[in-house]
């Protein structure tokens, strides 16, 4: 190998190391909050892989944004947005089918919690998980869901109410 092509592997494989940090810091806590969106741990882990890909080919110019991680959440925002609409086509053409005996036996204290956020506005969810689980403040869910954190301040306050009722929390 020439010095030319030394110099051009050095320089490739800097940006792929960067990027395989970005991935292990944020790869799991995306994957839980698009658990919490879906309700689906296959799919949270495709739409999370899909995002990371995304920002993979994007890489150069993601590192140097203000919020990588922001980035890629609202990738992945945006991803389960064109999922949500792909199964609302689905739904329409397919007749209804009782839901299985296994996807009944999953564990209440998650299912309720799956239940009590299913409850909410996709706004209001979006924001929820992003701020309570994820603790971006409505400072960071704001640029992520292209809305002011005044609005995000808002779906959480109608939300929380109705999440410890549903829940059955009394408690703020």
């Amino acid at each position: 190998m020439d010095a030319a092509e030394e110099m051009v592997l050095g320089a490739m494989s800097k940006p792929v190391a960067e990027f395989e940090d970005f991935y292990r810091a944020h790869h799991r806590r995306l994957a839980s909050a698009l658990y919490l969106l879906t309700g689906s741990a296959s799919e949270a882990e495709d739409l999370a892989q899909e995002a990371m890909a995304r920002v993979y080919e994007r890489w150069p110019r993601v590192s140097t944004m203000a919020s990588p991680e922001g980035f890629v959440y609202r990738i992945a925002m945006n991803l389960n947005r064109s999922r949500l609409r792909r199964l609302a086509v689905r739904m329409r053409r397919a007749p209804a089918s009782p839901p299985r005996a296994d996807e009944l036996e999953a564990a209440t204290a998650r299912l309720d919690v799956h239940r009590a956020l299913q409850g909410l506005t996709r706004e209001q969810r979006e924001a929820v998980i992003l701020v309570d689980w994820l603790g971006l403040g409505a400072d960071g869910a704001a640029p992520i869901l292209g809305v002011k954190p005044a609005t995000i301040r808002t779906r959480l306050h109608r939300a929380r109410p109705i999440l410890r009722e549903r829940l059955g929390r009394d408690d703020d």
